[in-house]
């Protein structure tokens, strides 16, 4: 099955390429959600359109994330967790409490985007990468520091 791709699918393809996917998944997955549309003679000729609309929205939503990541420099979060004996944590620090935190500073940074590929564990200070946009990358400081009276 041939479809168009309405949104960037991950490990499939980007905002109006034509792919050829497997029936099933065509129906079942991507057509409901509106990711894609099948790719018919009338649809091929909708997809210039799209792809134009597209690299203008590609091009404004990569200017508000190079604004943003400017904003991100010299920025930290930090967290106090309870550790135990080598400075391992109680639990750890995930990309959702780093979402939250940078949440709290007035920046909404869906979790997602935070290419942290395992919780942090222990303390210290990390620099974590932010996928802002798929060209623009920003790093934020993460401090993790040990709670008082321990």
């Amino acid at each position: 099955m041939e479809v168009i791709l309405k949104e960037d699918v991950a490990k499939l393809g980007l905002r109006g390429d034509v792919v050829k996917v497997a029936e099933g998944f065509g129906r079942n997955y991507l057509l409901p959600r509106k990711l894609a549309i099948e790719a018919s003679a009338g649809n091929k000729a909708v997809i210039a359109q799209m792809k134009a609309a597209s690299v203008r929205r590609s091009a404004k939503e990569k200017l508000q994330a190079e604004e943003l990541a400017k904003q991100f420099d010299g920025l930290s979060v930090s967290f106090t967790r309870r550790s135990g004996e080598h400075d391992q944590l109680f639990g750890s620090v995930t990309s959702s409490d780093i979402g939250d935190a940078l949440e709290k500073k007035g920046f909404n940074v869906d979790r997602r985007k935070v290419q942290l590929h395992e919780a942090l564990r222990t303390l210290g200070e990390f620099m974590i990468p932010i996928k802002l946009h798929k060209d623009v990358t920003a790093h934020l400081k993460v401090v993790i520091e040990k709670e008082a009276g321990e």
